[in-house]
C-alpha cells in the first residue's frame, strides 16, 4: 500500500527489513514496548474546513487576557517602529536559511552584514557573526569557544547573577562530557568576584556574566579582566543589547566575548520568541567564532558585494573540527533587528535606553514607600528592579488585585528559579513604551492594595 506523501512501498519496506534481519515493522519498535506505541487509530480528528479552523483558533485566541505589561525576566515590551514589519514581511526577505548563493542574495547577505557591523559598534568588539539562536545559545557558544580556545581547560565559570534559563543551558551543554560549570556566588544581587582569583586553575577556561542581571541590577568588572587574562582565560558579557547605549560596553570592559539576546531590538513578544542571539568577539578570536559570517568584497569588475567568508571554520568543510555544530542562524529575526536599529539611529536608541532608565527609577521609588515592600538591595539599575514582600500573602494579593485592574505587576522570581529564597521577590520592568498614564495607574493600584 502507499501512502500519500510516503514513497515507499510495501515491496520497499520489505526488501529494507530483509537487509537487517527482521520480518515485519513490529519486530523493528518492539524494543520500544507497547506502551509508547501508537495504535492504528491515531488520535487525530477528521479534517474541518478553513472557517471552521479560524473560528476554532479565533476561540483559543480570546482566552488571553490582555494587560498593561511590566513584566521582564528576558522578554520586554519596548516600542517596535512600524518599518520593521512593514520591510521584514517583504517576500525577499522572509527566510530565516543562510543565502548560500551570493550572487542571487545580494540584498539579504548586505543586511546580515549590516547588524554584524551595527552589533559591532554597539558591543564595542571586533567581529560578530551572522546571529545564534537567542541568547541562551549564544552563552553555550561563548562557552564552547573558551574550552576550545585553552588547552587542557574543561571548566567555565559562570555568575550566579545570570539568567536560571540561561544557567540551565549552560548547565545542559556539560552535562554527559567532561566539561564543568563551576558557579561564581552573589553577594548583595551582584557577582562576588573576591573569590575570582582561586578560582582560576589550569582547567579554568574563562567567566561568564550578566548586566543587568537576573535582578536587573548593573555589574562592577573593573580588574576583572586583568585577572582573567593573567590565568590565559577568556571574559564574556551577556548584556542586553539596548542597555549598552548608556552603561560601559563589554569591550570597555576588557572582554574578549560579547553576548546576549536582541529581543529588546525590533523582535515583539510571542510567548517567549522567536528570538535572535548575537556573538561579537576580539579579532584574535575571529577563527574560533561560531556560525555564519558575511564579509564585503569586491568582484572582478570593482564591484562591492557580499559573501559568506571564513567558510573554512564551519561544519560543512572541516566537519567534527569545526568551532560549532551551529549550521544555521536567526537571519529574519537579525534582519527585523537590523531595520530597527536603521529606524532608531543611536540617537533614538540612547533616548529609548534613557526613557526606560528614568520611568524604572521613578516607579522604584514611588513603590518603595509603600509599606509592605522594599527595594532589595541600593544597586544601580537599568530598566528592571527587584522588590521584596513582606509576606507571601501581601504578594499574591498585589499581583491579583492589580491584574483585575488591568495590569501585569511584575514577575515571580521563584517561578524562574524555583528557589526558597526568591519566594517574595517580584521584578518589575519599565520600558520606554509605558507611558506616564500606565505608570500612575499602577502607583494608585498599588497605593490602595498596600495601604
Amino acid at each position: 500500500m502507499v501512502y500519500p506523501y510516503i514513497p515507499h512501498t510495501d515491496e520497499d519496506r520489505s526488501m529494507m527489513l530483509s537487509a537487517i534481519g527482521l520480518q515485519s515493522l513490529d519486530q523493528l519498535f518492539e524494543v520500544l514496548g507497547e506502551e509508547l506505541q501508537l495504535s492504528d487509530s491515531v488520535p487525530i480528528s477528521h479534517g474541518r474546513t478553513e472557517d471552521e479552523v479560524q473560528r476554532m483558533i479565533d476561540s483559543i485566541a480570546s482566552r488571553n487576557v490582555r494587560g498593561i505589561p511590566f513584566l521582564g525576566c528576558g522578554c520586554y515590551d519596548h516600542i517596535i517602529p512600524s518599518t520593521v514589519k512593514a520591510l521584514s514581511s517583504l517576500p525577499s526577505f522572509v527566510t530565516a536559511y543562510t543565502p548560500y548563493q551570493a550572487e542571487m542574495s545580494q540584498g539579504l547577505l548586505q543586511a546580515i552584514y549590516e547588524f554584524q557591523s551595527m552589533i559591532c559598534e554597539i558591543t564595542g568588539m571586533d567581529v560578530a557573526n551572522a546571529s545564534l539562536y537567542d541568547g541562551s545559545h549564544a552563552a553555550s557558544e561563548a562557552a564552547s569557544l573558551m574550552v576550545a580556545s585553552k588547552r587542557k581547560s574543561s571548566t567555565v565559570l559562570v555568575s550566579s547573577t545570570i539568567h536560571p534559563f540561561i544557567l540551565a543551558v549552560l548547565t545542559t551543554w556539560a552535562k554527559g562530557t567532561d566539561r564543568a560549570i563551576r558557579i561564581l556566588q552573589e553577594k548583595e544581587g551582584v557577582v562576588d568576584l573576591s573569590s575570582l582569583e582561586a578560582e582560576l586553575d589550569e582547567t579554568c577556561a574563562g567567566l561568564i556574566v550578566q548586566s543587568p542581571n537576573r535582578y536587573g541590577l548593573l555589574e562592577d568588572y573593573n580588574t576583572v579582566a586583568d585577572t582573567l587574562h593573567t590565568h590565559a582565560c577568556l571574559f564574556a558579557i551577556l548584556s542586553d543589547p539596548l542597555s549598552l547605549a548608556i552603561q560601559k560596553s563589554p569591550a570597555e570592559w576588557g572582554a574578549d566575548i560579547a553576548i546576549g539576546d536582541t529581543q529588546s531590538l525590533g523582535l515583539p513578544l510571542a510567548f517567549g520568541g522567536p528570538s535572535c542571539g548575537y556573538m561579537a568577539v576580539t579579532e584574535s578570536l575571529m577563527r574560533r567564532i561560531p556560525g555564519r559570517i558575511v564579509g564585503a568584497t569586491t568582484d572582478a569588475k570593482g564591484r562591492r558585494g557580499f559573501t559568506l567568508t571564513l567558510q573554512a571554520r564551519e561544519q560543512h568543510i572541516k566537519r567534527e573540527r569545526a568551532t560549532s555544530n551551529v549550521c544555521s542562524n536567526q537571519a529574519l529575526a537579525a534582519l527585523m533587528t537590523t531595520i530597527h536599529l536603521s529606524s532608531l539611529g543611536w540617537g533614538g536608541m540612547v533616548e529609548a535606553a534613557n526613557q526606560s532608565y528614568a520611568k524604572a527609577h521613578y516607579l522604584a521609588y514611588h513603590l518603595a514607600q509603600l509599606p509592605g515592600v522594599t527595594l532589595i538591595w541600593d544597586k544601580p539599575f537599568w530598566c528592571e528592579f527587584p522588590l521584596v514582600f513582606s509576606d507571601a500573602k501581601r504578594m499574591r494579593k498585589f499581583l491579583q488585585e492589580l491584574r483585575n485592574e488591568g495590569i501585569f505587576a511584575g514577575v515571580r522570581l521563584a517561578a524562574l528559579t524555583r528557589q526558597a529564597k526568591d519566594e517574595l521577590v517580584l521584578l518589575v520592568a519599565v520600558t520606554e513604551k509605558r507611558s506616564r498614564e500606565e505608570l500612575e495607574l499602577y502607583l494608585a493600584a498599588a497605593r490602595r492594595v498596600m495601604k
